[in-house]
């Protein structure tokens, strides 16, 4: 299994990232955690777009919204790419639209068979972890109902065994959030990956390993 998970898109090491995946190639853009701001949708690709073809990499809008129901299809589109980037918004709103296409059962296969690397950050990160409380005190639950039609889903898909908090220490976070989330899953025992906007988690094939 390949994992990049950061705070905020590459971190400090878009370095690893091109280690993981090798020479840059199409990359499966997925935006909906985003899908409860319409009017912020395009942007958002846009500026997630920009940076990766800086880098080399061909970005496509994969959109899980065109999947729904539709699980076998979303295989066969996903199986394309060699590289899956994630992007940040409302961890909710993206569990649920994970849900709703099958992704969180087709993603987990296709990692365990290597068929590609996973990148994801901020909400895409969280995507993967364990259980998703504690999230809803930066990420609205209540925008789950309005823009995918279905109940808040409260687990993550559990490929890392962490939770985690992005952006801490952040511009991003001026309340400080992260770092009152991390105070309180510290003082709950709650094992959890603490990411600025510089860390990263990397998996390839073994343990886990945190960057700062």
């Amino acid at each position: 299994m390949r994992l990049f998970l950061a705070g905020y898109r590459f971190g400090a090491h878009a370095d690893r990232l091109a280690a993981l995946v090798g020479a840059p190639g199409r990359v499966a853009v997925i935006p909906n955690a985003c899908d409860a701001w319409p009017d912020a949708w395009d942007a958002a690709v846009t500026s997630d777009f920009v940076p990766l073809r800086r880098l080399g990499y061909a970005p496509e809008v994969l959109d899980l919204r065109e999947f729904i129901a539709r699980p076998a299809e979303l295989e066969r589109a996903l199986r394309e790419f060699p590289l899956l980037w994630v992007r940040g918004g409302n961890t909710f709103v993206l569990r649920a639209q994970f849900a709703r296409s099958g992704a969180d059962v087709v993603l987990p296969r296709l990692l365990a068979e290597d068929a590609l690397a996973y990148a994801g950050y901020s909400a895409g990160a969280c995507l993967l972890t364990p259980d998703l409380h504690g999230l809803e005190s930066t990420d609205d639950p209540a925008e789950v109902g309005p823009a995918c039609g279905i109940e808040t889903r409260w687990d993550g898909l559990g490929l890392v065994d962490h939770r985690i908090v992005p952006h801490v220490g952040s511009a991003l976070d001026p309340d400080d959030l992260g770092k009152r989330l991390v105070a309180d899953y510290t003082a709950a025992g709650i094992a959890h990956w603490a990411l600025t906007d510089d860390s990263v988690v990397v998996v390839d094939g073994g343990h886990p390993e945190v960057l700062p």
